[in-house]
Parts: structure tokens; sequence; C-alpha cells
């Protein structure tokens, strides 16, 4: 028996995307009604081809030369992928931003996101990955970038903000970037408007 049409197209999709690519049943609306595409998903799953993260949650798995077995999933494509599903705004915070802007290379223990949705906690094999609600005047109307500086320079604190972090910030933001942090700053936390500041006159004298 042959595949449906659509099963076609939605792996042909699929295999498109590099490896690692994270998706959920709405990308393929363009395609399938709900029904067809979670049957076509569940189907792709059952063979292989794709992998079943979490409920509703899908991923094309990369495979680890070093380990010789499938990479784990993406975390950070992982909780995109979920808000996106719901239709929440999500922003890495904690350690998580610490280690998305290379801040700090240690692994986060639970990847964490402030979201404008409700608390919620997954389970991704043995790694955590949280949601919590916060109404937070310091990412709302801000870009992807600068609410997740904004969020790694909390984690950080006022007092922890060194020269080095200020170079690494520097190298992330370039001088367009800088003058727009710093007006998109101006009526948020004063201290944090402060480093955008100091990083607007390091890019003034470079």
């Amino acid at each position: 028996m042959s595949r449906p049409d659509y099963l076609k197209k939605i792996e042909n999709r699929i295999l498109s995307m590099p490896e690692g690519a994270v998706f959920i049943t709405s990308d393929f609306l363009d395609m399938a009604d709900t029904q067809a595409i979670n049957k076509a998903l569940s189907r792709l799953a059952a063979d292989g081809t794709i992998r079943r993260v979490v409920r509703g949650v899908y991923d094309r798995p990369a495979f680890s030369e070093l380990l010789q077995e499938q990479a784990a999933p993406d975390m950070d494509q992982i909780a995109k992928a979920i808000a996106r599903n719901f239709g929440w705004s999500i922003v890495p915070c904690g350690d998580t931003a610490l280690n998305l802007l290379g801040l700090s290379a240690q692994v986060p223990a639970v990847w964490q996101y402030v979201s404008d949705g409700p608390y919620r906690k997954y389970m991704i094999g043995n790694r955590a990955l949280s949601f919590k609600h916060g109404a937070n005047k310091d990412v709302s109307g801000l870009s992807d970038k600068f609410a997740l500086v904004i969020q790694a320079l909390k984690a950080l604190g006022k007092d922890s903000v060194d020269a080095l972090t200020m170079e690494k910030l520097a190298s992330i933001l370039n001088s367009k970037e800088r003058l727009a942090f710093l007006n998109d700053t101006q009526h948020r936390t004063a201290w944090i408007n402060r480093i955008a500041k100091e990083l607007y006159v390091m890019g003034e004298t470079e």
C-alpha cells in the first residue's frame, strides 16, 4: 500500500530540515488538516524517521559520531516549539540565558524560561525544562536578543558584571544594536540601563 500524498510531502519537508530541527503539528497545516498531520507524524515516529520529544513536539534526530548514537534533542529548540504550540512568548532566564549567550560554559541543570503562559515543567529524557510565568517589564516589548541579554544580566546580578562580561556583550551587540539597546532600556531597571550606556560608550571608543 502506497503512502498517502500528504505523508510523503510532510516527510520530504522534514528531510529537508537540518538534523536536530524541532517541529509541531501546526508547522505543516499548509499540507493537510490536523488529524492527518498527527497521523503522519505518528507514523514517521514509529518508523524512526523522527523522534517524539514530548506530546505534540518532534525532532529530526541528529546522530552523534562521538557517541555513535542519536544526539540528545536541542533543549532551546524544544522550548521554542512548545511555546509556539501554545502561543506563548518566552525568554531564556537564569543559567539558561548565560549558557546561550556564551557567558557560562556550564550546562544548565534545568533549562528555564520566563513565559506569559502558565507554569509548566517537562522532563526531556533526564533533563528538565521549566516555564515560569512572569509579566516582566524587562522583557516586554524587546527583541528576543535584547530580552536574552537582560535576563543574562539579571542572572549575574549588578555586582557581578565584570570587564570580561562587558567584552563578551560588546562582541554580541554591534554598534547599531548597542544604541538600540540603550534606547530600549531607558525606562527599565536602572542598573541595566547603566550597563547599556557603558556598552554604547565602548562602541564609541573602538
